[in-house]
């Protein structure tokens, strides 16, 4: 499924490596993944310590309401035989989640997940055999058109005119986005004058809308530890200043509100 991404051509698979047929050869990384990013810039997406706080947090379950609910949709539109692709699958949490949902149901899946952030693909391939992982970006991924019955982005950057690609005709396209009060009593506690979050237009062009949910409930965080890992697995880590960030180090528990949307789009025809 893998394209070589300096000429587009198929890879190959091989015992420890990747090859396409202009001999473009790529290692695969001990953990099973295949770093499929060509750029001359050195650091790339989430950072070691950003893959470590969201995998701390998430894996204490906080979240997990919102994954299920797109494996069970998953588990509604794909087919035996199809293949999905999840567009910056970070530490593979939800990757994972929907792929065991897929094998236990079908015994069988054909899942692929990609980041531009090496860290957190390293760590998704640790977790999950089955899953095809590689470092790559959203808006130059390593697969070819229509390569896809059902593709998942959640909370990634969206690089619509690649998702539109990479469906085949009739796709589709299943997004999580934050809903206006999501994480609102952790932004009151950060900042003097808290905001809510702006939701965009949820029209995609070349798609059609054909579910959009709510999905909210209320978090108790009971220790300072995982207020510290929501908060920095979030945009606010880097874009607060020091000064409004230390708020939070006195915090022994807080009680914050999900909330997202979750939203399903038909690729047309």
């Amino acid at each position: 499924m893998f394209l070589c991404p300096k000429c587009r051509a198929l890879l190959v698979e091989e015992e420890r490596r990747a090859v396409c047929q202009n001999n473009h050869s790529f290692d695969r990384a001990r953990e099973g993944y295949y770093n499929l990013l060509i750029s001359n810039t050195a650091l790339h997406g989430d950072n070691k310590e950003m893959v470590a706080a969201r995998r701390a947090f998430l894996l204490k379950g906080f979240y997990r309401p919102l994954a299920d609910r797109i494996a069970e949709l998953a588990l509604k539109y794909v087919t035996v035989g199809d293949a999905l692709v999840d567009f910056g699958s970070g530490e593979g949490y939800y990757t994972d989640i929907v792929e065991r949902a897929l094998y236990e149901a079908r015994g069988e899946s054909r899942v692929y997940g990609f980041d531009i952030s090496k860290d957190a693909v390293r760590a998704a391939a640790k977790g999950n055999k089955r899953v095809h992982y590689a470092v790559a970006s959203a808006y130059h991924t390593p697969f070819a058109d229509g390569a896809f019955a059902v593709a998942l982005n959640l909370f990634s950057p969206l690089a619509r005119e690649e998702v539109e690609r990479l469906l085949s005709p009739g796709g589709i396209f299943i997004m999580a986005i934050p809903d206006v009060m999501h994480l609102y009593e952790l932004k009151a506690q950060i900042y003097d004058n808290p905001y809510k979050n702006t939701v965009e237009d949820t029209a995609l062009s070349g798609f059609e809308l054909i579910t959009d949910e709510p999905l909210s409930y209320d978090m108790l965080l009971s220790d300072n530890e995982t207020v510290q890992s929501l908060f920095k697995m979030t945009p606010y880590a880097y874009r607060t200043k020091r000064s409004d960030a230390e708020k939070i180090n006195s915090l022994d528990s807080l009680k914050v509100r999900a909330s997202f949307r979750i939203l399903v789009y038909r690729r047309n025809k």
